[in-house]
């Protein structure tokens, strides 16, 4: 793969996506024309549904970027995509099984968009081959997975962006950039929520697999079940075999702007509570309701989510707030404030109005990605697997002290909670012949 000399910038890129973001899938092809066949980047997508088609049209605004393969175990979601790829005259080899597709010396980076379980060894396998990787969130599916996605990177020197592009949104950098300055004074109090709308997920009976769909590498390493469509596309992510719920679904964007203001690390004590208190019968095996406390060196953190209700904290659905001796800072998708605390009835720093979201944070995100990938340069990603890596494994944290209704102590230096029921969560159990 060669190097390019336009688009390195990062601004350069920035005002590439502005003008870009919006167009018309036909003005798109055109303007793609124009680079070189020898200045193509090829990218391979896994898991063609929902946020990964979403990170490859992305990813495809940059006309150096070009589709050479798409990996799917659903036919039907491989052919609709190919059909739309098309009008943007992208003509990839389509594959089931991504270990064939990573054999394709076209592919220079992959795009790993399938259910959490499959992270860790599609990341370790894809670095492997000296691709370079585009993650979604969570990370992991484990905390024990994280660090070894952290180590596979490292080793065979790849670039790894997880795709928690709130990281590349200037409204948060500024948010955090804020925080930072102090003028908050004494942090003590963090929280991140989400209230989330979803409905009733009723019971489904066990059904036949869809035609055209290999369920048993949709399985992989997860264990063997009769297939269930409540479990399958989407609402794979409400089930402990496959992800962890709107914890590791939500909390690993909002959770990671807490730890990037915060610049911390590992909590040293974890507490949680939940269950299905709004939906008694509902079909997720993830609690629908949930607070989780998180107790760092010299702050503390509180999440909490529910489902079925759209009024959250600060009348925000979702978000996150610092709150310092002289004032809060709320911030979400749509923008951030500040609120100063009173003493006798003068505030104690100056408020903040809303600061309206101003531009794109997924395309900003594929953009850095790809620059990283050019550069070479690992430090210059707005969110390395070690980031990712990290905000996952505090959510799992959450996740493992409700699951075994203890209060959780994490020693640092072992990689290990001091309760042994906990560890146990530590790394899933691998089935059907897959190794870790």
């Amino acid at each position: 793969m060669k190097r390019r000399s336009f688009l390195q910038q990062g601004a350069t890129i920035g005002a590439g996506m502005a003008l870009l973001a919006g167009m018309p899938m036909d003005l798109l092809a055109a303007y793609r024309k124009r680079v070189s066949a020898n200045d193509k980047i090829g990218v391979a997508l896994i898991g063609a549904n929902g946020m990964g088609w979403a990170n490859l049209t992305s990813m495809l605004k940059l006309p150096e970027v070009t589709c050479v393969a798409l990996c799917d175990v659903d036919d039907a979601v491989l052919q609709r995509r190919k059909s739309e790829l098309e009008k943007l005259n992208q003509q990839p080899t389509l594959y089931k099984n991504y270990r064939d597709m990573l054999a394709n010396k076209d592919v220079d980076m992959v795009i790993i968009a399938t259910p959490d379980h499959w992270h860790c060894l599609m990341l370790a396998d894809a670095c492997a081959a000296g691709k370079d990787v585009y993650v979604e969130k969570p990370a992991s599916n484990s905390i024990g997975e994280a660090t070894l996605m952290v180590a596979a990177a490292k080793q065979h020197n790849r670039m790894v962006q997880v795709n928690q592009w709130q990281r590349s949104q200037q409204h948060f950098k500024d948010a955090i950039a804020f925080v930072h300055s102090g003028r908050l004074g004494t942090i003590a109090q963090t929280k991140a929520w989400m209230y989330n709308g979803h409905g009733i997920l009723p019971p489904a009976a066990d059904a036949p697999v869809p035609a055209g769909v290999d369920y048993n590498l949709w399985l992989g390493p997860a264990a063997n079940r009769t297939f269930n469509p409540n479990r399958f596309h989407y609402n794979f992510r409400w089930y402990w075999d496959y992800a962890g719920g709107l914890m590791t679904d939500w909390g690993v964007h909002l959770i990671d702007m807490v730890l990037l203001g915060m610049q911390a690390q590992m909590p040293e004590r974890i507490s949680s509570f939940g269950g299905h208190l709004a939906y008694p019968s509902d079909a997720r095996e993830t609690p629908d309701t949930q607070t989780a406390l998180y107790e760092f060196s010299n702050f503390q953190l509180t999440w909490e989510h529910t489902m079925g209700r759209q009024y959250g904290l600060y009348g925000l659905n979702h978000g996150i707030a610092f709150t310092g001796d002289k004032g809060t800072l709320l911030l979400n998708r749509d923008g951030w404030e500040v609120r100063p605390e009173m003493d006798k009835k003068q505030p104690k720093m100056e408020a903040l109005a809303w600061q309206k979201r101003v531009d794109n944070g997924l395309d900003l995100h594929t953009a850095n990605f790809v620059a990283a990938v050019k550069s070479r340069d690992a430090a210059s990603l707005n969110c390395p697997i070690e980031a990712g890596a990290l905000v996952a494994q505090v959510c799992h944290m959450g996740n493992a002290a409700l699951r075994t209704n203890m209060s959780l102590h994490w020693n640092a230096t072992q990689q290990r909670f001091a309760e042994k029921a906990a560890n146990k969560l530590l790394l899933p159990k691998y089935e059907n012949g897959w190794k870790i």
